[in-house]
């Protein structure tokens, strides 16, 4: 190939190229070679941009971009906020894992129904933070933990974006405390006679659910999950080795679907050893005997169990929320039960406690286990806690029922020296 036919200004090169166009090279004050981001048609254009560029060098050698500075530069400016976002998400890590499937589900509810439709448009570099104050002031107003959610996630996006350079400014999302919400449901632990009313009027293939819940503080994912051989009487512990979750699953057609997924626990933590109180375990060989599914790896708490023409059992699905929970009861206007409910929603009306959430039953496990003087230590342990922060929220329960024992202890003096 014969060598290209070249124009040499002192400070770079203009090449003709066996196509007829015109490459332009050049050093940059970094001492780097670089060339223009196209070729020209004529020479004359060539040098008349080489020109351009040392002129720029020599006004501003500091200040001097690259073209391919430039380029990504302009490729930046052009970037939309959506995808932004949609590059953030695919790529996001937790401590060097990829998202739970639950947390990228919420993520991806919290872009297409509250973010994306504000800022998807937008140019990533153009986002300020009046514009994020005016999203933020109109945003879920009704619905402050999803709105906390909401801006958490939006500020942790745009701070990425700061980190990466490709926002040159501070984060715009700076709404004071805006990531923080008070808690609109604070549990009420159950008394035990309330556990005891509400275990009896579950089903009885569901009771010890109750039971393990309350007394060994187990989520309903971990409780749903359970098999025969994660249970050991003898040594009378209970093996929390992983959890069943309901994520979204995309189809071939594109249309998405509710699946059960099992899955380790979300954190080291979570995979633990739970002490059942010697006084479950006649009632958990009890279910064992008689409600859980056969075999090592049968599910202690089966949901729908499918057969075939035979009869013979072909799957058994895993307990679904809404079949545990069953339906609430029909009341007329002055309380009388017109329709009895069912589950678990039946179980709490009669024990008084409509308020109880299942998830709360595992806040009045770890109350309790507080109340014994359990240590921080020792009730993350059980609880399957990675941080202290949750942890402590039960031992400052467990020191507000001591302050009510002291107070019941004066009260026996004050009447004794009546």
């Amino acid at each position: 190939m014969p060598r290209p036919k070249t124009g040499r200004p002192s400070s770079g090169t203009v090449e003709k190229l066996p196509s007829g166009r015109y490459r332009v090279r050049f050093t940059g004050p970094d001492g780097a070679r670089h060339k223009a981001p196209v070729t020209f048609e004529d020479v004359k254009a060539a040098r008349l941009w080489l020109d351009r560029e040392m002129k720029s060098i020599e006004n501003d050698p500091e200040g001097w971009q690259s073209p391919e500075q430039r380029q990504a530069g302009r490729k930046v400016q052009a970037l939309t906020f959506g995808e932004y976002a949609e590059q953030w998400l695919a790529g996001r890590k937790v401590r060097g894992r990829p998202l739970a499937d639950r947390t990228r589900d919420h993520y991806r509810d919290l872009l297409d129904r509250h973010i994306l439709p504000a800022f998807g448009e937008r140019a990533l570099t153009s986002i300020t933070h009046e514009h994020v104050d005016h999203w933020y002031e109109r945003t879920l107003i009704e619905r402050p933990t999803m709105r906390a959610h909401a801006y958490s996630l939006l500020r942790t996006i745009l701070g990425t974006a700061v980190d990466r350079g490709l926002l040159k400014t501070a984060n715009p999302a700076k709404v004071r405390g805006a990531g923080n919400v008070e808690r609109s449901h604070r549990p009420r632990p159950a008394t035990l006679a309330q556990l005891e009313t509400i275990a009896a009027e579950m089903p009885e293939r569901r009771r010890l659910m109750i039971l393990l819940a309350a007394w060994c503080a187990l989520r309903f994912g971990e409780l749903a999950e359970l098999r025969r051989g994660d249970v050991d009487t003898k040594a009378g512990v209970i093996r929390v080795r992983r959890g069943v979750v309901r994520v979204k699953a995309t189809e071939e057609d594109g249309t998405t679907r509710m699946v059960r997924k099992v899955k380790a626990p979300k954190s080291a933590a979570g995979v633990r050893d739970v002490a059942i109180p010697p006084h479950l375990l006649p009632a958990v060989r009890a279910h064992l005997l008689e409600h859980a599914a056969p075999g090592k790896d049968g599910l202690l708490f089966p949901g729908r169990i499918e057969h075939d023409a035979d009869g013979k059992v072909v799957a058994v699905h895993h307990l679904s929320s809404t079949a545990f929970y069953g339906r609430e009861a029909i009341l007329t206007k002055d309380g009388a039960v017109k329709r009895k409910g069912t589950g678990y929603y039946e179980a709490r009306r009669v024990a008084g406690r409509t308020d109880l959430k299942f998830h709360d039953l595992r806040h009045t496990g770890a109350t309790l286990a507080a109340q014994t003087g359990a240590t921080l230590a020792e009730l993350m342990n059980r609880l399957g806690h990675s941080t202290p922060g949750a942890a402590m929220r039960y031992q400052h329960a467990a020191a507000e029922r001591d302050a009510e024992i002291a107070r019941r202890l004066s009260a026996m003096v004050e009447v004794a020296g009546e």
